[in-house]
């Protein structure tokens, strides 16, 4: 994995130089993705910015979340686009880890299926939010520069939609699943930065710390889900007005000429 060190977050990666099913590979500093960038330092800014190239943030946080956290460092830099694009409701609570989120997502989940709640909560950013998961990737195809997408923890707001944008550029499924599980190379660090806010702190622990472990079988499961409900990614994509259009740009945007 193309780990980016940084001083304040401690999840960021490059999704550059991935092999594809058709003998390319995904270009460098063209996606990036990321935990929170509240705490962004000066030379984490210079790196981001001025090294890799980011010009457009996509937020996957909530609309409270927002408000409760304030502006980060980065959305000082004029030549970055900042783009809010929630995937949960916006009357669930302040963040997917509310106690009121909790209850809410945890019952629709077990009621679409209860063998695994983490891959059911996947599938209702899809359902919750539809719009907000296809703006997100068009968003990424229309950066001019390096796309840095991000939620909190940079797990699974983040995982859905990566999977998502790396499936469309043809991505074998196997390596989607092991950019989502590196994730847990840094759980306990990515739990320790969102303890110290005080926007997370209260609802961090409501979940033991395991079950915050990306585990391989749940984006499999997710995807097989939408092979399964809608001819897969790509199926689920077109039927919310992403059509063939949209598939070209973003694979224009990832993809090696």
């Amino acid at each position: 994995m193309a780990w980016i060190d940084l001083e304040h977050a401690v999840n960021a990666r490059d999704l550059g130089d991935l092999p594809t099913e058709n003998g390319v590979r995904t270009l460098p500093r063209r996606l990036v993705r990321a935990d929170n960038l509240q705490d962004l330092s000066p030379a984490d800014i210079i790196r981001l910015v001025d090294e890799i190239g980011v010009t457009t943030v996509v937020d996957l946080r909530s609309t409270n979340e927002l408000k409760q956290e304030g502006p980060g460092p980065l959305t000082t830099v004029d030549a970055v686009r900042h783009v809010h694009l929630s995937v949960i409701p916006e009357s669930l609570g302040n963040t997917d880890a509310s106690s009121e989120a909790l209850a809410v997502n945890r019952r629709r989940a077990a009621e679409r299926d209860p063998s695994d709640l983490m891959r059911s909560f996947y599938l209702g950013y899809l359902e919750d939010r539809p719009e907000n998961i296809v703006g997100a990737l068009r968003t990424v195809a229309s950066a001019p520069g390096t796309a840095l997408v991000h939620c909190a923890a940079g797990k699974d707001r983040t995982g859905v939609v990566v999977a998502m944008a790396l499936t469309v550029a043809g991505v074998p499924r196997e390596v989607v699943v092991d950019d989502y599980v590196a994730t847990g190379e840094r759980i306990e660090l990515i739990l320790d930065r969102l303890r110290g806010s005080p926007t997370y702190a209260d609802d961090i622990d409501r979940l033991p710390a395991e079950e915050h472990r990306p585990r391989a079988d749940t984006m499999h499961g997710f995807l097989e889900r939408l092979d399964a409900d809608h001819g897969g990614v790509l199926g689920w994509l077109a039927g919310h007005g992403f059509g063939a259009e949209d598939v070209w740009r973003l694979r224009d945007k990832l993809l090696e000429a």
